[in-house]
């Protein structure tokens, strides 16, 4: 059975997350890797082949644009649905932190 693509339910991977976060500025594929790296602290790193896979979806769905370049390196940016489905997730993940908090401060562990 094949899995449900996550971007055409409004939901996001994390990796796809901050591959979208990093293109709010134009960025190639190594400026992706490297934003991502230092933004989360190496907690998450996204290789090449990934990346690569989820910038294909994410240009098919038009959630990302390629931008015309020297040719050598392609870069990308965030179109305004991106950032629609991206702002979306942001309140996504921030109601599922605030459920999680009810119920862990109520027990104590937060």
């Amino acid at each position: 059975m094949p899995r449900n693509d996550t971007i055409e339910l409004g939901e996001l991977t994390d990796s796809t997350f901050y591959i979208l976060l990093a293109l709010t500025e134009p960025r190639h594929g190594y400026l992706i890797m490297q934003f991502v790296e230092e933004l989360t602290a190496g907690r998450m790193q996204i290789g090449p082949a990934s990346m690569y896979t989820i910038i294909k979806k994410l240009v098919a769905a038009g959630l990302i644009a390629p931008l015309d370049g020297d040719g050598k390196k392609k870069s990308y940016l965030i179109t305004d649905a991106g950032r629609d489905l991206l702002c979306g997730d942001v309140r996504r993940r921030q109601a599922i932190v605030e459920d999680a908090r009810f119920i862990l401060e109520g027990e104590g562990h937060v």
